[in-house]
């Protein structure tokens, strides 16, 4: 009887012992790292063909802004990064001809200063503002689709989203095949009113007061004035007449 108390002990202590055990390899475990900030330049290179978008991002300074933005935003950002293909489809000089401050406004058009998945944007109000939106409804996005197709519109170009770069809080990146050209750069511009044609008529001459007076006169001043000058005329002959008898 006292062989088997050993075993029995040895019995009753291994559950506890295995517990101890799982809770030692538990504690000693090491925690998983948190998840670092989230670096949007490292997210466009891993996709690997936004090299131009992340060049106008970083000479127009955006990608500070972004980047400092996202440690402090509660709304988060979404992006539309444009590729390089969809740069190089664009009319030539398109980008150059732009000043300094619109480069800054294009880029910021393709920024909203919210966080959207691809089935927010089916449901969102239109037009969704951007980060160059000064005023309702200017500077707007506006999507429209169906199920997984989402589109995005500008005025000018129309263009579907077709990859998920990233889609999670607080940041989406979503690649489009056009550059968002906004209307207010890009749309058609009104043509300038022509100058009025100079009139090839010559100004009429203003007659003068005599003139005036010389035409206002009726033919019956005319009449009498003949007879006048012929009264005038027969009384010079008859005293001319009297002198030469009163001579003779």
């Amino acid at each position: 009887m006292a062989s088997n108390n050993p075993a029995l002990i040895l019995l009753t202590l291994t559950p506890f012992l295995f517990l101890l055990t799982t809770q030692t390899r538990a504690q000693s475990a090491p925690a998983p790292a948190p998840s670092g900030p989230v670096n949007l330049t490292a997210i466009l290179e891993k996709g690997g063909q936004y090299t131009t978008f992340i060049r106008l991002l970083e000479e127009t300074q955006q990608i500070t802004q972004i980047q400092s933005q996202l440690n402090s935003t509660t709304e988060g950002f979404t992006v539309f990064a444009f590729t390089d293909n969809a740069f190089q489809n664009l009319k030539s000089g398109a980008i150059n001809e732009l000043t300094d401050d619109q480069k800054v406004k294009l880029i910021l058009y393709h920024v909203t200063p919210k966080y959207y998945t691809l089935s927010d944007l089916l449901t969102v109000s239109n037009p969704v503002r951007t980060q160059a939106s000064e005023s309702e409804g200017s500077w707007g996005l506006n999507f429209t689709g169906q199920g997984n197709q989402v589109n995005v519109s500008t005025g000018v170009v129309v263009t579907p989203i077709n990859n998920a770069l990233r889609q999670q809080f607080p940041l989406a990146v979503y690649q489009v095949d056009k550059v968002l050209l906004p209307l207010e750069l890009f749309g058609a511009k009104s043509p300038k009113s022509a100058p009025s044609p100079k009139s090839s008529k010559t100004t009429p001459e203003i007659p003068s007061p005599a003139t005036k007076a010389d035409s206002a006169k009726s033919p019956a001043d005319s009449k009498n004035d003949g007879a006048r000058m012929h009264v005038g005329l027969g009384m010079v002959l008859g005293l001319g007449l009297i002198c030469m008898g009163a001579l003779s």
